[in-house]
C-alpha cells in the first residue's frame, strides 16, 4: 500500500468530492474515524484518470487507520461502521444524492476473489476522519473489463471507463486471464472476446 496523504478543499472540486469531505467532517464531529477502499468511476475520479461526472462511490473493502498512517491491511467490507452508515445518510439529503450514493455492494467481488495483488497497490488519501483508498489502475482495469462483460458489453459505461484507462496489450492479456476466473461459462467467454475485440478496434483508431 502506498503512503497516506491529505485531500486538500479546493473550490472547484467536483461536488462528489465536497460529499466524501462531508462525510469525513460528520464522522469527526462524532469523535470516529473510518477507512475505506473505493474503485468504480469514483475511484477513476480521485486518481485524476476520467474527469466524468459520478456519483457513486463503490465501496470494495474496509480498512483501519493507523496512528495516522496508511492502514496496515484492509478486509471485506461486510458490516461498514454505523457512523460511517449515518454519515452517508445525511450527506445524501445535505447534497441532494440518492440514498445509497456510498454502498458495499461491490464488495461482494471478494467471494470470487479480487485481482492479485490489489491490497498493495492501492493509494490513500485523507479526507478529515474518512481515510479513503482508490484502487489502483491495474485493479481497476481488470474491474472495468470483467463488469463490461458482465454488463452490456461495448455498449456500457463500464466498456467506455475501460477504455479511458488506455490498457496496453500486455495489461489486457492479465486483466482477461484473471476475468475468466470469475465466470467459466461459454457464453462469458464469448463476451469476453467480444469485449476485447471492440478494445482493440477502438484504441486502433486515431484520437
Amino acid at each position: 500500500m502506498t503512503g497516506l496523504r491529505d485531500r486538500e478543499p479546493d473550490e472547484n472540486e467536483p461536488a462528489l468530492l465536497r460529499a466524501i469531505r462531508a462525510v469525513g467532517d460528520l464522522l469527526g464531529a462524532e469523535g470516529e474515524s473510518v477507512g475505506i477502499v473505493v474503485v468504480g468511476g469514483a475511484a477513476m475520479m480521485l486518481g485524476g484518470l476520467v474527469t466524468r461526472v459520478t456519483e457513486d462511490v463503490d465501496i470494495i473493502a474496509a480498512a483501519l487507520p493507523w496512528r495516522g498512517r496508511a492502514p496496515r491491511r484492509i478486509a471485506p467490507p461486510d458490516a461498514l461502521p454505523a457512523s460511517l452508515l449515518r454519515a452517508i445518510s445525511r450527506v445524501a439529503r445535505d447534497f441532494n444524492l440518492p440514498e445509497r450514493w456510498m454502498n458495499a455492494e461491490v464488495g461482494a467481488q471478494w467471494t470470487s476473489g479480487l485481482p492479485p495483488g490489489f491490497e498493495k497497490r492501492v493509494q490513500w488519501l485523507r479526507f478529515g476522519s474518512l481515510t479513503l483508498g482508490i484502487a489502483g489502475r491495474r485493479d481497476l482495469i481488470f474491474l472495468k473489463l470483467d463488469a463490461a462483460v458482465d454488463s452490456e458489453g461495448p455498449q456500457s459505461v463500464n466498456y467506455q471507463d475501460l477504455l479511458a484507462l488506455h490498457p496496453d496489450e500486455r495489461e489486457l492479456t492479465a486483466a482477461a486471464r484473471w476475468v475468466k476466473t470469475q465466470d467459466t461459462s461459454g457464453e462469458f467467454a464469448r463476451m469476453l472476446e467480444e469485449v476485447l475485440r471492440h478494445v482493440n478496434w477502438d484504441q486502433e483508431e486515431p484520437r
